[in-house]
């Protein structure tokens, strides 16, 4: 499912316009963004939560070449799903 069909998804199932809740998808989108690059969790109950995590340099090699590389150290992001969204992907069903 990529960005529209949600958006399609989310308009059929509340009977609001398309565009009303495009808006509201991105909004929610960039309050995400904006919380976790402050360096907060969000916590979306029975979802799951959103953090920042950070990965140590390493050493690496180049595939092409066989050269030795350093990765530097980066931020990401994790996603850990909760208890609810693990329960029905595992049973398959909401």
């Amino acid at each position: 499912m990529n960005k529209q069909e949600l958006i399609d998804a989310v308009a059929t199932a509340t009977g609001s316009s398309k565009s009303i809740t495009g808006e509201a998808i991105d909004a929610v989108i960039g309050a995400i963004t904006k919380a976790v690059v402050k360096g907060d969790t969000v916590q979306l109950v029975g979802f799951g939560s959103f953090s920042q995590g950070k990965r140590a340099a390493r050493a690496g090699r180049n595939p092409a070449t066989g050269e030795a590389i350093s990765i530097a150290a980066a931020n990401t992001v994790k996603f850990t799903a909760g208890k609810a969204f693990k329960d029905a992907v595992n049973d398959g069903q909401l």
